[in-house]
């Protein structure tokens, strides 16, 4: 109460420094928990055959199970099916419980890429699946941001020099593309003159083609137990050649069989696989991790700051998924913030019946925010949407000292005791139960901010802004309130003479 001004220039200093360490701080979404779980995605070359990419992922599969003692079970799948095209697979792992290995998911993470990144012939993308999964567009990795544009042409263009971009940036890594326009095609034109020569029509040609094929059931096995299609196909070994349709015969209505490399033309072109839309717009969706240590906030903000000054006109882009969540989520969280804190006010002062004193009881929240900021900064933890709840429960219980302790100063005021007297006499007999209260909820916060149990790592950033909150407001807060209190009660009084005579004219 002596040195009122070394409490005023402190607490313009921890105001300041809340607020660069709130931007400084990185931003995060929904943290990674270990699920003992692994998804591995795979890709290989475009136009390779079921038969070689069956092979290349049976090689991965080896490299897993002599590298990763820590695996209880596995499923591998290629080519076609649950893959999103048929050059490309998946491996999803279970993992031993915690209790059984050594490792965290993230560490075997890490050190199974590198082990895979080496194996010819296919490319790898490993992740830990979020605990939330958030959009209907998937990719090879968690996080996706889409080009789209009417114009294809620039569109795919661009869609290849961004994924180039991208992938020199250092927050990123396993950057992948859904563009896939490379894929050898066999192009066949029909020779309708030959045909109409031969007495062929053009059915009779479609018609040998979807035979050699496509899936045309020609019988049926009935078993005791169960029942058997019969599908007539080309011999799969000539199934992957161009040169297999050089072996088909097309039976005229003379019954003369005629070549079918009479009958067609046929060119191998490159096209594409599919092309994916969003909307009514035609997409490509680039797929990205992160490299430990950088949060989603980093990387969405180098992508932006990267790629914005390159688009060309007509083509737009956008964050899907979680990180499109991530940046609703942050603007929502900031506003509810300064809601909740609005709302507490309009209470207090309705309580008060003064727009002086809720401010009074308000000033702790700096000193708490910057103790729950400069943990998070000082653990190197990410500002989640869990840490914003802990910062929305810390107005709560941080506010309840300054109550405390003006509630029993207006009291005494009342009774004609000063502004000084009175907010001593408050903070003397009120410190008890205050210091009961933030060590009540400072021990329930310790488990969460150590990470402890089940799910942990999510509610780690809750309990570190919790306990670093209580902690740092629960030892300034005792000696700035009463100090803005007796500022409070001077203005109120100086301003209370002006008032009466205004109402009086």
């Amino acid at each position: 109460m002596h040195n009122t001004w070394v409490t005023f220039v402190i607490s313009a200093a921890v105001i300041v420094a809340m607020v660069w360490l709130y931007l400084e701080v990185p931003k995060g979404f929904v943290p990674n928990e270990d699920q003992n779980r692994i998804s591995i995605s795979t890709e290989a070359e475009q136009g390779v055959g079921f038969e070689a990419l069956k092979e290349r992922q049976n090689i991965l599969v080896k490299i897993i199970q002599k590298e990763m003692p820590e695996i209880d079970a596995f499923l591998s799948r290629c080519g076609g099916g649950g893959s999103s095209s048929s050059n490309s697979g998946n491996i999803n792992i279970t993992l031993k419980t915690k209790k059984e290995r050594k490792r965290g998911a993230e560490e075997i993470i890490a050190d199974i890429r590198k082990k895979l990144s080496n194996t010819p012939g296919i490319r790898v993308f490993v992740q830990n699946p979020p605990p939330i999964q958030i959009g209907a567009r998937g990719g090879k990795s968690q996080y996706q941001y889409t080009l789209s544009s009417p114009d294809t042409a620039v569109l795919y263009k661009f869609a290849q020099a961004a994924e180039i971009r991208m992938n020199k940036l250092p927050e990123l890594i396993d950057i992948s593309s859904d563009l896939q326009i490379s894929t050898p095609e066999v192009d066949i034109e029909l020779d309708r003159d030959q045909a109409s020569k031969h007495g062929i029509s053009i059915g009779q040609i479609e018609n040998v083609l979807y035979g050699a094929y496509g899936t045309r059931q020609v019988s049926s096995i009935f078993a005791p137990d169960d029942q058997y299609k019969v599908l007539l196909e080309i011999e799969p070994s000539k199934r992957g050649t161009p040169e297999a349709l050089s072996l088909l015969y097309v039976r005229s209505d003379t019954g003369q069989l005629v070549p079918m490399d009479m009958l067609i033309k046929r060119k191998i072109v490159a096209g594409p696989q599919s092309v994916n839309h969003t909307g009514q717009l035609p997409s490509v969706t680039i797929s990205f991790n992160l490299r430990p240590g950088v949060s989603l906030g980093q990387a969405v903000d180098a992508i932006n700051k990267d790629l914005s000054p390159l688009f060309p006109a007509g083509v737009s882009g956008s964050f899907q998924g979680t990180a499109q969540a991530f940046q609703k989520s942050m603007k929502g969280m900031n506003l509810l913030l300064i809601l909740t804190i609005f709302i507490i006010y309009m209470v207090l002062g309705i309580l008060y019946e003064s727009f002086i004193h809720p401010l009074t009881i308000l000033t702790a929240l700096p000193f708490a925010g910057f103790g729950a900021l400069f943990s998070l900064w000082l653990l190197k933890i990410d500002l989640t949407i869990y840490a914003f709840i802990g910062l929305i429960m810390l107005v709560g219980i941080v506010k309840k000292n300054g109550i405390m302790m003006v509630d029993f100063a207006i009291e005494a005021r009342r009774k004609g005791m000063s502004p000084e007297d009175s907010i001593v006499q408050a903070s003397v007999l009120r410190f008890r139960p205050i210091v009961m209260t933030s060590l009540t909820a400072l021990m329930a916060g310790i488990p969460l901010a150590v990470g402890t149990g089940l799910g942990c790592e999510a509610r780690q950033p809750l309990g570190v802004t919790v306990v670093g909150g209580i902690l740092f407001s629960q030892i300034l807060t005792l000696y700035a309130t009463p100090v803005f209190y007796v500022w409070m009660e001077k203005l109120q009084t100086f301003l209370k003479p002006r008032t009466s005579d205004r109402t009086a004219n």
